[in-house]
């Protein structure tokens, strides 16, 4: 099947206005030099999305003290003023080992402290409404004084809102969202453009033949399908993208789509899945965090495939290679490298403000699966390539935005 032509399009990667890094203001300066390094380290094999962290020593939000053991600390050099830097990370309602997007935000600190003098505190809290209490017993910490508190998910948007400016000396870094203040961080990655070339290698695959252990494509049926999981303006995002380069192959490709509520019920994740592919659907792209992992399961149990979200679950999920036939993914670990070196190096004013990184930076690609992807057409990869230069040329229009869809 070849592809059919992409249409017209204007604008930016991102709609809203802000400021998009270019590869030019990546390296406008020394402090800055790590985000591009280390992305094209990632696509060359150094680092990628593989996460190996060991979340064992994390503490609970419900601790009194806010402290805890910390969980790494480097020796490598010392910072600007020769003190040990001392950061926390909170993560979002998924939980570190999610495989994922926590455990690529705290992998990018760990290697950070690989290189300086870097103690990390993870912090995992579940529940929401208990991110302003976390937020601010860390900010009021002195044993340690935190130089940078790193917030994993949008979900800490509305309580930052508040402690960014209760603590205006303190240094956030947000995940996903912005808040506008000077001692915040907003790193935004462009969970849309990835999320449209999902939705091309979908596109590409879905009337093709493959067969891989037992797993195999159904091509008279042209059906897709997409997990999300909070049904918010932030996934509708990466549903709406999907669709968009769904049909930039194929217009005549169905998409079916299914929300679970929430980021951690595997089950649920599994049961919609299971829906579509009895339904026809025999390529299921999940943005779901932990859930997502009901989506791999399906996918085994129907004897189809999947397309994973934010690392190389190919390979962070072994156990589900087979089904995983690329996944869309963002170096978030570079991006909190990237900031815990600003703060060591006294070079905060280079890395705040509102970033979105994007497929014009190498910060979101599709890696394909690690064990299916030499399987794959040569039409994948050209469609890929295709729709990539046509979203950084602007000759292709993401729908949304990086920040989500917006009414």
């Amino acid at each position: 099947m070849e592809s059919e032509r992409a249409r017209d399009g204007s604008g930016t990667a991102d709609g809203s206005g802000s400021t998009i890094l270019t590869r030019r203001s990546i390296l406008r300066t020394g402090g800055a030099v790590g985000l591009a390094g280390g992305i094209a380290g990632c696509l060359t094999g150094e680092g990628g999305g593989n996460t190996e962290t060991d979340t064992g020593g994390s503490t609970s939000a419900s601790d009194e003290s806010g402290g805890g053991e910390n969980t790494d600390s480097g020796e490598g050099s010392t910072s600007a003023g020769g003190e040990t830097t001392n950061i926390a990370i909170v993560s979002s309602s998924a939980g570190f080992g999610d495989r994922a997007f926590n455990d690529l935000a705290l992998e990018g600190l760990q290697n950070a402290a690989d290189e300086y003098d870097i103690s990390i505190q993870q912090v995992e809290e579940t529940n929401q409404s208990n991110y302003g209490t976390v937020q601010s017993r860390l900010a009021e910490s002195q044993n340690p004084d935190y130089d940078l508190i790193v917030l994993v998910g949008y979900q800490h948007t509305q309580a930052l809102e508040t402690n960014a400016e209760e603590y205006s000396d303190q240094q956030w870094m947000l995940i996903n969202a912005h808040v506008d203040q000077p001692n915040v961080g907003g790193y935004i990655w462009a969970n849309h453009e990835m999320s449209f070339q999902a939705g091309v290698l979908a596109g590409t695959m879905t009337t093709r033949e493959l067969e891989h252990e037992g797993n195999s494509l159904n091509p008279d049926n042209a059906i897709v399908g997409f997990v999300g999981g909070v049904d918010g303006a932030l996934i509708n995002a990466f549903e709406q993208a999907y669709i968009e380069g769904v049909h930039w192959v194929n217009e005549d490709i169905e998409v079916r789509s299914g929300y679970i509520g929430n980021y951690t019920d595997t089950q649920t994740a599994a049961n919609i899945a299971a829906s579509q592919y009895d339904n026809g659907a025999d390529i299921v792209y999940q943005a779901a965090a932990a859930a997502g992992q009901g989506v791999f399961q399906a996918a085994q149990e129907a004897n189809r495939f999947a397309i994973g979200v934010d690392a190389d679950q190919s390979v962070t999920l072994p156990d589900y290679a087979d089904v995983i036939m690329g996944s869309a993914v963002k170096y978030i670990n570079e991006g909190t490298r990237m900031v815990a070196e600003g703060v060591v190096q006294g070079n905060w004013e280079e890395v705040n403000g509102r970033n979105v990184l994007g497929l014009d930076q190498d910060a979101v690609a599709i890696v394909l699966g690690d064990t299916i992807g030499s399987k794959l057409p040569d039409a994948v990869t050209q469609n890929l390539e295709e729709s990539k230069q046509a979203i950084i040329n602007g000759d292709i229009t993401v729908p949304c935005t990086a920040g989500g869809c917006q009414d």
